[in-house]
């Protein structure tokens, strides 16, 4: 899973990526502190891989994985290139889908590309600079489309009718993601313009320390910010970034013991990952042995052989059933064989949906 982190300069994207990667990213109070984009690859903490690890004495623990990739700072005119903003544009194209930090506190002392603090304007600044990119990119295929339906090409014809809605719908200031496609075939070539405001987006509010123990509730900017969230279909969770980056320096102990004193029961990375998953529909299967133990992400609703696939192209070409137990059960009585004896564990096909959780082994034949 790749998520890009968005926002516009000065709201706290850089420094939430430092923490997050610990990577050391360049944070500076002045827009464009980051020139090129930055990319970490993030742990997804998972404890049951870490108890797995332990039952099974193994030599590896390996957890999924999250890609972050820290974008410079967007400003009005970034989709015509303003602020070096355009080639940043270009990267978010390739994620799965968007943190959108959104600055919630006041500090004299950070400016503000415009003068004040308002989530509704900031956030409209952002979504209006990626529909100015998504409406070239259509008018691009649009040319090309069009071209094509006027010699008679069937496929071009149908594909123009719908960027002629496609684009109706934008220059109403329609961000994609609230489109809705005809059929199936229409969603197919819909899906592949990659629009950027069709992706799915958590907003990040990023507040004050004070206001993270009732989690924003008495921040009027965090309120907007669920608003509009709200109107999307979006995510938001709230974080002080100033308060991560000093979370990531400490350890496990020192951590849990920071964090108690502020009242919170998790870091911010974790809060995001879990409106990540959310957000995507995700869900952790999990491999056990001595040799390693692993945690695999999959779309929830994936069927076994699909899932076996995601460890080995071979598991999914010569499916032939999959061993299941429940992590619960697993860790409750201790091994596959206690499990089998009280009948938790069983096999499954290839019908099977694999569910958050499942500590599975595939048998295959090629």
């Amino acid at each position: 899973m790749k998520l890009g982190i968005v926002g516009l300069p000065n709201v706290g994207k850089s420094t939430l990526f430092n923490c997050l990667t610990k990577a050391g990213a360049l944070a500076a109070n002045y827009p464009f502190a980051t020139i090129e984009p930055n990319i970490g690859v993030v742990p997804v903490p998972d404890e049951r891989i870490e108890k797995l690890g332990e039952l099974y004495h193994t030599k590896k623990v390996t957890p999924a994985v999250i890609e972050f990739v820290d974008i410079a700072g967007l400003v009005k005119g970034a989709s015509k290139g303003e602020g070096l903003g355009n080639q940043f544009l270009a990267n978010i194209r390739e994620v799965d889908a968007i943190v959108h930090v959104v600055r919630c506190f006041e500090d004299t002392n950070i400016v503000h590309v415009d003068g004040s603090i308002d989530p509704a304007r900031d956030i409209e600044t952002i979504n209006m600079e990626l529909l100015l990119s998504d409406m070239e990119i259509i008018e691009r295929r649009a040319a090309k489309v069009i071209k094509s339906a006027k010699i008679g090409d069937k496929a071009a014809k149908q594909e123009a009718e719908l960027i002629t809605r496609l684009q109706a719908h934008m220059d109403e200031g329609k961000l994609a993601k609230s489109f809705e496609c005809l059929n199936e075939e229409e969603e197919i070539i819909f899906k592949s313009y990659n629009l950027l405001t069709a992706k799915p987006v958590i907003y990040a509010a990023n507040v004050a320390d004070g206001d993270l123990a009732d989690d924003g509730a008495g921040n009027a900017n965090v309120q907007a910010v669920r608003k509009i969230a709200a109107e999307e279909g979006s995510e938001v969770f709230v974080i002080c970034a100033q308060i991560e980056e000093e979370i990531a320096e400490l350890d496990e102990q020192e951590k849990k013991e920071f964090l108690d004193g502020l009242g919170l029961k998790e870091a911010g990375l974790d809060r995001l990952i879990k409106a990540s998953y959310k957000l995507l529909g995700l869900i952790s299967f999990l491999t056990a042995g001595e040799d390693e133990c692993r945690a695999w992400t999959i779309k929830e609703g994936t069927k076994a052989p699909q899932a076996a696939g995601k460890i080995h192209t071979d598991f999914e070409r010569g499916f032939i059933r999959a061993e299941v137990v429940k992590y619960e059960d697993l860790i409750s009585l201790g091994s596959i064989a206690a499990a089998k004896e009280k009948g938790v564990a069983g096999l499954e096909g290839k019908d099977y949906v694999v569910k958050d959780g499942d500590v599975i082994l595939f048998r295959f034949n090629v």
